[in-house]
């Protein structure tokens, strides 16, 4: 009997070039998973993702595109299925902050493009990934504790994250009685590329959860192996908190 919790499965995520994204990557491919991966501008990373995904000897395909252009998804999602025989799993996972402690200093052209990156796209990319997927299948979406706390820096981010707990919660309503399920992860804070160009390194430190350290991006990934495999067969609409011990109502 195999192992490997995966084995056969394609999976196409976003925002894998570097942090939570990359180590589910990672570690869906290590067992057994094909990965097809979209990300925004930095191809280094994404290259050096995809050779590491292939020197675990799984298939990997990587796209540049944004995904709020619905052609971009579009013809993603049909090569993604060509290349691979189909989709069995979609992780969405990209997303933007720009930080700011006073609401009059948001600049709309950031707020937009939080919004669009964040929730617009992901709900884009889903429609269109959606028709290939089926009985079995599963989505997950990255949130953040910071749809349930707030966050006094990141009020956009945060309202988009919230956004994502109900659109999770919506689409595992519709996706049932297809056999699909959709779940989200809500990490606290984690030591990623993207929080430390936020905030850096000494400010995160400061506001460490319980557990009185920042997650590893791997230690997060275990939560979304467990949501795609079969061992969450039962589990729809719920959001895993990895948290490091904040309490959190919802």
């Amino acid at each position: 009997m195999s192992l490997l919790k995966l084995e056969g499965k394609s999976v196409l995520i976003t925002g894998a070039d570097s942090g939570i994204g990359k180590a589910v990557a990672l570690l869906l491919a290590s067992h057994g998973a094909d990965i097809a991966i979209i990300y925004h501008s930095n191809q280094e990373d994404a290259e050096k993702t995809q050779s590491e995904i292939t020197r675990l000897g799984r298939k990997s395909i990587i796209f540049q595109g944004d995904i709020n252009d619905y052609e971009f998804c579009e013809d993603t999602a049909g090569k993604v299925a060509s290349e691979f025989g189909g989709i069995d799993i979609l992780i969405n996972n990209a997303g933007v902050q720009f930080p700011s402690d006073n609401i009059e200093e948001l600049e709309e052209k950031n707020i937009r493009k939080t919004f669009d990156s964040n929730i617009v796209g992901m709900i884009l990319l889903t429609k269109v990934v959606f028709p290939y997927l089926k009985e079995g299948s599963s989505i997950v979406n990255t949130t953040s504790a910071v749809a349930y706390q707030g966050h006094a820096e990141l009020l956009d981010y945060s309202a988009t994250k919230g956004a994502i707990v109900s659109f999770t919660r919506s689409l595992a309503l519709q996706a049932k009685p297809k056999g699909i399920r959709v779940n989200a992860v809500a990490p606290g804070p984690v030591a990623t590329p993207l929080t430390e160009k936020t905030f850096g390194e000494e400010e995160e430190d400061d506001n460490k959860p319980p557990l009185e350290r920042n997650a590893s991006p791997e230690e997060i990934a275990t939560s979304f192996l467990f949501l795609v495999s079969d061992d969450a067969v039962q589990i729809t609409g719920q959001v895993f908190h990895p948290n490091g011990g904040i309490i959190i109502n919802g």
